[in-house]
């Protein structure tokens, strides 16, 4: 069974057909020719249940609040007051690049949105002070990846939904190994550049007085942020109403800057409507496909085959490990991640590993599987938004930023606090 759900999976996608498309077409596959009961009759309640769940609606509402962001303008004068904090440092405005899609991660939830706008606003500026392209357009594909670790995070909303462990819990346990991988891609850049300074470009200073003023565009999003977390953690607003707010204050901050108008909100709403159907289509395709996996038995025939392997469960997280980084080469990250958790969670948690924990990690790979070719998503992100070189530049550049997020996996398999004392300290 796990041979013809791999092979199918892989053989569809290859026909181009929409991964959600693609879920439903294994599920149906697996009821067919492994259940013994006509599963396909419970679709229509399937369907229902999972799209009806209060936790999802936080989906559309933080992908709302990301595109008022890039659409109003708040992320470009983000980039621009960054460029005068961080540009000393070699590397230069590569930096901002990381920076903003840090900060920008902090209320968007979105990859591919994170990478999308940061490349906007940052590509003129490449090419106008003569950065290296390589390494310039990775580290923004890179920064774009911190869109689903730092909370708030869609893809830890949906790990949580699939899993039924605590979102507010996730979104603690993400932030640190956030934030401290953020801080690896700058370190790694400082290294790159003090060893071979033309590609960094020029370091820029600027007057102190303007630093200060540049953080009057800084504060909007650290506002929107603490807003949107804080109302989480003090127990005043779930997940989903804490996305409702974000997008109120977003809205209200577009107001303050001249950014808002009816053309502005409309490119914003037919946006998310596009963003939000792929999702829950890929969501709902996905609980089917697992709903018939369940049913005909794969979770107990692959538990009993790791069993018979006699791994331990060092080893057991290892094999898993490596399972993601293959499959990230081939699969587009949300419809890995949905597949594969019916499959990996139980037989991760079976080995005495936190469902948290395990999300997290989780979701590091998945990050890596935004920027390792082929199917690389943020590769092709950025390099839409260039106006000229090569698809091949932006994947070399990213791999410092690869090896800093295996890093990362190391210290998270090592160090499990590091996911766990924030979730555990705030409890």
């Amino acid at each position: 069974m796990i041979t013809f759900v791999s092979v199918g999976l892989l053989a569809l996608l290859t026909l181009s057909i929409p991964v959600g498309i693609v879920l439903f077409l294994l599920g149906f596959g697996v009821d067919a020719v492994f259940s013994p009961f006509p599963l396909i009759k419970g679709l229509g309640n399937l369907v229902w249940s999972t799209s009806n769940n209060a936790t999802l609606i936080a989906v559309p509402f933080f992908v709302l609040l990301g595109e008022i962001l890039v659409r109003s303008g708040i992320a470009e004068r983000t980039y621009t007051a960054l460029d005068r904090w961080v540009s000393w440092l070699p590397g230069g405005l590569v930096h901002a690049n990381i920076a903003t899609a840090t900060m920008f991660s902090a209320t968007s939830g979105s990859s591919v949105a994170t990478a999308a706008t940061v490349a906007t606003v940052a590509m003129p500026q490449a090419e106008r002070l003569g950065y290296d392209p390589r390494l310039f357009s990775g580290a923004i594909a890179a920064g774009g990846t911190l869109g689903i670790m730092i909370p708030p995070s869609i893809n830890l909303i949906v790990y949580g939904f699939l899993t039924q462990s605590s979102i507010p819990q996730l979104f603690l346990a993400g932030l640190l190994p956030g934030i401290l991988l953020a801080l690896s891609f700058m370190a790694v850049t400082v290294i790159i550049c003090a060893m071979k300074p033309e590609l960094g470009g020029p370091r820029r200073t600027f007057p102190f007085t303007e630093m200060l003023r540049a953080l009057l565009h800084l504060g909007p999003i650290v506002l929107l942020f603490s807003i949107i977390i804080g109302t989480i953690y003090k127990g005043w607003a779930t997940p989903t109403e804490a996305a409702a707010v974000g997008v109120a204050g977003a809205l209200a901050i577009a107001a303050i800057f001249g950014g808002i108008s009816r053309q502005m909100f409309a490119d914003s709403v037919v946006g998310t409507v596009k963003i939000t159907s792929m999702i829950m289509l890929v969501v709902i395709g996905a609980s089917f496909l697992n709903f018939t996996l369940a049913s005909a038995g794969i979770g107990r025939d692959l538990s009993a085959f790791l069993e018979g392997l006699g791994l331990s469960p060092l080893m057991t997280i290892l094999v898993v490990v490596c399972i993601y980084i293959v499959l990230g080469f081939f699969i587009e990250t949300l419809s890995l991640m949905v597949v594969t958790i019916p499959i990996i969670v139980p037989l991760v948690l079976a080995q005495g590993y936190d469902v948290i924990w395990f999300g997290i990690l989780m979701i590091v790979l998945i990050e890596m599987a935004l920027i390792t070719p082929p199917v690389g998503l943020n590769l092709y992100v950025v390099q839409g938004a260039r106006k000229s070189g090569k698809l091949s530049e932006v994947m070399l550049g990213t791999i410092p930023y690869v090896i800093m997020m295996l890093l990362m996996v190391a210290a998270l398999i090592a160090l499990p606090q590091l996911a766990l004392f924030l979730p555990a300290a705030l409890r």
